[in-house]
């Protein structure tokens, strides 16, 4: 029922308010498809703007919570992202380069999504490569790597991007936000994240094994490299895909699973599930302050980063029993 109100509460607030009676008017004409070219001004806003943007900050935010989750279940690590495997870092370089090469909305958010793909891809290959070291701790340090390699390439085109058109549109990308998205970006983005969201949520139990050591999960009959993978992909599509619909937002895949695992417990069962409901009302209403508070809307990685930095200050600051 919270999640409802949330969801409610952002189709009705912004710069131009629509009371809630105008949005249940326009839900219900167009159930009855009475209202398939709506001409109130309204309608136009709630269908052209509005929905489409609550569909965006739902998906993404419930995406990556659930990514976040499943990486701190697969690296056994409370204090693990989605950024640990350098999907953003990737993606961020996909959509630099495009906006860099003066190419469309569209191949931007593909590129993007590509180069969230191709850094995973790469940061697997190379961890599997080191055979005598412990195989979580080679993708960590393979992660670290080739984040600090597309940080670095992201700088040179921003450095290089023309000061008046190019850079402050890659600016506004890497800090996140949703004020572009249409019902198109949503439906192009939308099955990849549900794809990658989908075997997660079916080997969700299975989860709990990696929390074990890898002889133990073994013993249990499980392959621990073939579960590993498939996590790492799913999870991956999923974060990618999201990352090139809004942007690069942090701390969402960070803090969510943890407020989740306060909520419900570490079980991944109800942890993934929690996670993604969390994570979807989450961002629906930091995307809403993000348009309400200020004049000019902010960032939404803005806003992000300020409710997760300081959460995460506050598990550092905490016990090491209790944590």
């Amino acid at each position: 029922m919270a999640l409802v109100g949330v969801v409610l509460v952002s189709l009705c607030v912004g710069q131009y308010s629509l009371p809630l009676t105008d949005i249940l008017g326009a839900l219900s004409r167009a159930y009855a498809g009475t209202s398939a070219f709506p001409q109130e001004a309204s309608d136009i806003m709630l269908w052209n703007v509005r929905i489409p943007r609550v569909e965006a900050a739902f998906l993404v935010g419930g995406a990556l919570g659930v990514s976040g989750a499943a990486y701190q279940g697969m690296f056994r690590n409370p204090l693990v992202s989605p950024d640990i495997l350098s999907v953003s870092s990737g993606a961020s370089l996909g959509a630099v380069l495009g906006i860099f090469l003066g190419w469309s909305i569209g191949a931007c958010q593909l590129l993007a999504f590509l180069g969230g793909l191709a850094s995973v891809a790469v940061v697997y290959a190379v961890g599997r490569s080191f055979s005598n070291r412990d195989p979580v701790l080679s993708l960590v340090l393979a992660g670290i790597a080739v984040g600090a390699l597309t940080g670095a390439i992201i700088s040179l085109l921003k450095a290089l991007a023309d000061p008046y058109s190019q850079l402050p549109t890659i600016t506004f990308w890497t800090m996140g936000g949703l004020s572009s998205v249409t019902s198109k970006d949503v439906a192009a983005t939308a099955p990849a994240m549900i794809c990658g969201l989908i075997p997660l949520a079916l080997m969700r139990w299975r989860i709990n094994l990696l929390c074990l050591d890898d002889e133990e999960a073994q013993s249990l009959g499980e392959n621990v490299a073939f579960l590993r993978m498939i996590l790492v992909i799913s999870a991956t599509l999923s974060c990618a895909a999201a990352v090139s619909l809004s942007g690069t937002i942090g701390w969402v895949g960070l803090v969510v699973p943890h407020l989740s695992r306060l909520l419900v417990g570490p079980n991944f069962v109800r942890l993934l599930p929690a996670s993604f409901m969390l994570g979807a009302g989450f961002l629906t209403l930091t995307d809403t302050l993000a348009r309400t508070l200020f004049p000019i809307e902010m960032p939404l990685g803005v806003l992000t980063s300020l409710v997760g930095a300081p959460f995460f200050l506050f598990l550092l600051a905490r016990p090491e029993r209790e944590a």
